[in-house]
């Protein structure tokens, strides 16, 4: 039904799914978003479990739908070399620019006049890079199943995502509602131009597939393991973020099947 409406749609063209996947993404982040504008505070426990739920979704994304796939598209090497690049570059962007994390506070070369609002958004916006990558990466594969799939999957994790990251903007108590919405909401819409670069690169130049695959999957392991499974064991709730974690994969997986 998803995969017919999206030809219909987009006449077979990959490079336009990849879009649409991106901005799909980023209106479920808007969604997530949304409770800031109504509620003061939200209960820690949902916030961490929702974390938790996101980063399952991710790592089986990360192994179902980019790196299986890109084994068979190019074989092992090609894809353990784009995993490993994609840390790499993740990881550098994370080192070399100024950002705040939730958990580890300041983080990268930070200029001293450089304003706590724009350290957020940079933490938010390296944060989503491989999510909008992978969603392009999928549908430039040419396998539309892998697409939608990566697509539901970082649409999933965006709502809890979209909600944690704007409660914790009203938290630091320096954001209004309607700021801490805005950013929230802006940082999913760094997704739709990421998805599309992706999608137009592999559909282009179809033997950086495998590689593409590797390096989506490694940039959101690097995310998931450095970012998301630290946030959800700060603050005394290890045990409902695991579990949640555990669901979130379960989820995923049973997704994976029923598309296939």
């Amino acid at each position: 039904m998803i995969s017919e409406l999206l030809t219909w749609i987009t006449g077979g063209n990959n490079v336009l799914m990849g879009l649409i996947g991106g901005t799909i993404g980023a209106i479920l982040n808007l969604l997530g978003a949304t409770p800031t504008l109504f509620l003061k505070s939200y209960p820690k426990v949902l916030i961490e479990a929702g974390l938790g739920f996101a980063a399952g979704v991710m790592l089986a994304a990360s192994f179902t739908s980019l790196i299986l796939p890109g084994i068979e598209y190019g074989g092992i090497l090609a894809v353990a070399s784009g995993i490993m690049i994609g840390a790499v570059v993740i990881s550098s962007i994370d080192y070399l620019m100024p950002h705040l994390h939730f958990v580890k506070g300041k983080e990268g070369r930070t200029p001293s006049k450089l304003k706590a609002i724009w350290l957020f958004v940079i933490a938010i916006t390296i944060h989503n890079i491989p999510e909008g990558l992978a969603v392009g990466i999928g549908f430039g594969s040419g396998d539309l199943i892998t697409g939608i799939s990566i697509m539901l999957a970082i649409g999933l994790q965006n709502i809890p995502e979209g909600l944690s990251v704007g409660f914790s903007l009203l938290a630091t108590r320096e954001y209004s509602r309607g700021r801490a919405y805005t950013i929230s909401v802006a940082s999913g819409f760094v997704e739709p131009p990421l998805a599309l670069l992706g999608a137009y690169l592999t559909s282009i130049f179809t033997n950086i597939i495998p590689y593409a695959m590797g390096f989506a999957a490694g940039a959101m392991i690097y995310v998931v393991s450095d970012e998301i499974i630290p946030e959800t064991h700060r603050s005394g709730e290890e045990r409902t973020s695991t579990y949640s974690l555990i669901i979130g994969l379960i989820v995923m997986l049973i997704l994976d099947i029923v598309l296939s």
